[in-house]
């Protein structure tokens, strides 16, 4: 009984891990679909948004203050990458905008240290990191305050996109760039929203894992853990995102615990990836994707 309740304390872990996860993941899932492009700037924009939030703290402000400012800079910023960055690309070939996320990724993240310092902040979001018993099973409360704060954002982010006319227009251009604009879409005002949306992504994020982990340049490393969560899920697919992440989430602390002993430990940093990769030689566009077919 008492390793069944370990196994389940593994497992609830994971999944709340996995939904933390998912809303780093879905960031890089909007803007695909807006574009067709991974936005390889997604982790500089965490790090840019917790600087920002920990930076007015900082100033004396309290909390919403700080939130309510850094979420206007992170809208602020969005509307200027779209004006400056996507709109003169409109029409250039998807590689072409994918470097140019990885200059915006390199250009934010030294602004933010420019701005804010770099010197590594704590973080205290007043939740307590004590552990509860809910059925016998130990949960950290911050994991699972951080972890439901997440699913409530996933859940109307994905309402909003699945049952708006923004959201099907967002689903038009996905499909379509070029016939979305003569159908009469504004493809600017629809990446200003995704981006716009994908900053207020990145700043709940950055809260939630600097609060963790704590305000430092290593942010941008934990969004790439949405990777394997985009490659499992499907890069195109909101729900692959929340299935993938909360995937992730379970396998990798799994993974460490019975897993781990056997080949040294420290198997929770890559085997999200190798799981990534077995995936891709299976079923290339993820479970939940949908395949693209290249043309000549």
């Amino acid at each position: 009984m008492g390793d069944f309740s370990f196994f389940l304390e593994v497992v609830v872990g994971g999944l709340l891990s996995g939904v933390m996860y998912t809303l780093v993941a879905l960031g890089f899932v909007l803007i695909f679909k807006a574009s067709g492009v991974f936005n390889f700037a997604q982790g500089a924009m965490v790090l840019f948004a917790a600087l920002t939030f920990v930076g007015f703290l900082e100033f004396g402000l309290p909390m919403w203050a700080a939130f309510l400012l850094a979420l206007a800079a992170m809208l602020a910023l969005a509307v200027a990458i779209e004006r400056t960055v996507l709109r003169p690309l409109v029409g250039q070939d998807h590689m072409i905008l994918f470097m140019a996320t990885i200059g915006l990724s390199i250009f934010l993240e030294g602004f933010a240290q420019l701005i804010w310092g770099t010197k590594v902040r704590g973080l205290d979001l007043g939740i307590s990191d004590e552990p509860i018993e809910i059925g016998g099973i130990l949960i950290s409360q911050f994991d699972l305050s951080a972890a439901a704060m997440a699913a409530v954002l996933v859940a109307v982010l994905s309402a909003f996109f699945s049952y708006t006319k923004v959201g099907r227009a967002l689903r038009a251009v996905a499909d379509d760039t070029q016939a979305a604009q003569v159908a009469g879409v504004p493809l600017g005002f629809i990446w200003a929203v995704v981006w716009g949306a994908a900053g207020f992504i990145a700043l709940v994020a950055g809260l939630v894992w600097g609060a963790r982990l704590g305000v430092q340049f290593a942010l941008t490393l934990v969004a790439l853990k949405a990777l394997p969560v985009m490659i499992l899920g499907g890069f195109n697919s909101i729900a692959g995102a929340i299935v993938a992440g909360l995937v992730i989430g379970v396998s990798e602390k799994l993974a460490e615990i019975y897993l781990g002993p056997f080949v040294g430990g420290g198997i929770e940093n890559w085997f999200p990836y190798a799981l990534a990769i077995a995936v891709l030689l299976i079923r290339p566009a993820g479970l939940f994707g949908a395949a693209r077919i290249a043309r000549v």
